[in-house]
C-alpha cells in the first residue's frame, strides 16, 4: 500500500449527503412544471404521448430500434424475460449479488434463478464462474444469461457473447444502474438479445416515481414486450396472452423526457467525481491495489472496454460497519448495496443454496460501502468524504 499522508483532522467535517436530488430538481423546476402540465392539458395519464415521445427519444440515444416504457424496473425485468420467452421449465443463470428484482423477475416469469459468483474486482457476474455452470450436467435447461450491470459498469460482454454462442442462449441486460455506460462502444441496453432499465428516484436518469424501460433490436421482442405491459392486448379488450399492467404514466414520460437531455453531462459529472475520489484516496495513501483490502481500502475499477457511469462509487473495507458507523455519527452518508447476496435472503431458501456456495458475493456482501457520489456533488465534499475516512483508518 503506498505510504500515507497525514491529513486534517475530520470529526467537524461537513456533512456530505449520500444523494441530494434538490440540487438536481431545482434548476429543471420549471422545464418540470411545464412537461407535466403539457400531460394534465392532454389528459393522456398512462402511455399517450409523453410516453412516446419519450421511449422515441431514448431509443434514439442508446442508438436501438425499441423502446418501451413500462411502470418499474422490476416491471422492466420481468417483461423482458416474458417477451424472450423464458417460463416455466427454463433455467436464466444470474448473480447472487443484486437487487432482489433480479431474481424475483425470474421466479415471476416461472423460470428458474440458477447462480453463479462474481468477480472480485468489479462485482459483476464472473463470466468463467458461469461457464462453470454452464457445464456441469445439472443445468441443461438454462436457457438465458441475465448479466446485471452492478453500480453503472456493463458485465464482460465479451465473455458472455462467447457464452451465448456457445451455448446457444439467450442474453438479457439487467441494465437498471447503467443508462448511458458502454461495452466498446456500444451502449448498454443494445448488446443483448433485450435489456430492461429501472428509472426508480435515485438512479442516473431517475422519474418522479417508479418506471422502468425494455429495449430491444428486435422487432418481435418488443412486440410481444408491448402487448405484455398491457394485459396481453394487442387489440383493446382482446386478451391474446395473460400479460400484466406495466404501463408508464404520462407524468413519469414527461418527465424522463426533460431529464434525457441532461443525462449525458451528468454521468460526465458523475464519471468526474469517480476520478476525484480515486486521486484523493491515493493522495492519502489509503488505495491497496485488492482485490481485496487489508489495512486500507480497495477502489472500484474500470474495466478496459468498459465506459463506467458510477450510479455507486463503492469501495471495499475489511472494518466496512465500523467505518460506517464512523461517517454517520460525521453525518456522511453510505449506503450498503447488497448486505446480504441473494441466495441467503429468507425468501429464496427454496432455491436450495447454502452460506459458502458463493465466496466471493459473501466475501463483498461483509466489506462494500457506497459513497456518496452524485453530479452535483462538490469536492470539498468528497474531500470531507476521505479526510473522514482517513482519521478512521489512522
Amino acid at each position: 500500500m503506498v505510504e500515507r499522508k497525514p491529513m486534517k483532522a475530520a470529526k467537524n467535517a461537513q456533512p456530505v449527503p449520500m444523494l441530494d436530488l434538490d440540487r438536481q430538481y431545482a434548476p429543471l423546476r420549471q422545464e418540470l412544471l411545464e412537461a407535466l402540465t403539457g400531460v394534465l392539458d392532454s389528459r393522456q395519464f398512462i402511455l399517450g404521448g409523453a410516453v412516446e415521445a419519450f421511449e422515441s427519444a431514448a431509443a434514439e440515444q442508446l442508438g436501438v430500434k425499441h423502446a418501451i416504457g413500462c411502470s418499474s424496473g422490476t416491471d422492466a425485468l420481468w417483461l423482458a424475460l416474458a417477451a424472450a420467452g423464458i417460463g416455466p421449465g427454463d433455467g436464466v443463470l444470474t448473480t447472487p449479488f443484486s437487487f432482489f428484482a433480479s431474481v424475483s423477475a425470474i421466479l415471476r416469469a416461472g423460470a428458474t434463478p440458477v447462480l453463479a459468483d462474481i468477480d472480485p474486482a468489479t462485482f459483476n457476474l464472473d463470466a468463467g464462474a458461469a461457464q462453470a455452470v454452464l457445464a456441469s450436467k445439472r443445468v441443461q435447461t438454462v436457457k438465458a444469461i441475465l448479466p446485471v450491470y452492478i453500480y453503472g459498469q456493463c458485465a464482460d460482454w465479451t465473455a458472455f457473447d462467447a457464452l451465448r454462442r456457445e451455448y446457444g442462449l439467450k442474453l438479457i441486460e439487467d441494465a437498471a444502474q447503467a443508462w448511458g455506460a458502454e461495452w466498446k462502444g456500444v451502449k448498454a441496453g443494445g448488446l443483448g438479445d433485450v435489456a430492461a432499465f429501472s428509472f426508480y428516484p435515485t438512479k442516473n436518469l431517475s422519474a418522479a416515481g417508479d418506471a422502468g424501460m425494455v429495449t430491444t433490436n428486435s422487432d418481435e421482442l418488443a412486440e410481444r414486450a408491448r402487448m405484455l405491459r398491457q394485459h396481453g392486448m394487442r387489440r383493446r379488450y382482446h386478451h391474446d396472452e395473460v400479460g400484466w399492467n406495466a404501463r408508464m404514466d404520462g407524468f413519469q414520460g414527461a418527465i424522463l423526457s426533460v431529464k434525457l437531455k441532461y443525462i449525458a453531462g451528468w454521468n460526465k459529472a458523475r464519471r468526474a467525481a469517480a476520478a476525484r475520489y480515486e486521486s484523493f484516496f491515493r493522495a492519502a495513501g489509503l488505495a491497496e491495489s485488492g482485490p481485496y483490502p487489508r489495512s486500507g481500502l480497495v477502489l472500484p475499477r474500470e474495466m478496459p472496454g468498459a465506459h463506467h457511469v458510477w450510479h455507486q462509487y463503492v469501495i471495499r473495507s475489511a472494518k466496512r460497519d465500523a467505518l460506517r458507523e464512523f461517517l454517520t455519527a460525521r453525518g456522511i452518508g453510505s449506503e450498503i448495496y447488497y448486505p446480504v447476496p441473494l441466495h441467503l435472503q429468507e425468501a429464496l431458501q427454496p432455491l436450495g443454496y447454502k452460506a459458502g456456495d458463493f465466496p466471493e458475493a459473501e466475501r463483498a456482501a461483509r466489506e462494500v460501502l457506497a459513497l456518496p457520489i452524485f453530479p452535483e456533488i462538490r469536492e470539498e465534499e468528497q474531500r470531507a468524504v476521505v479526510g473522514s475516512i482517513a482519521e478512521f483508518l489512522s
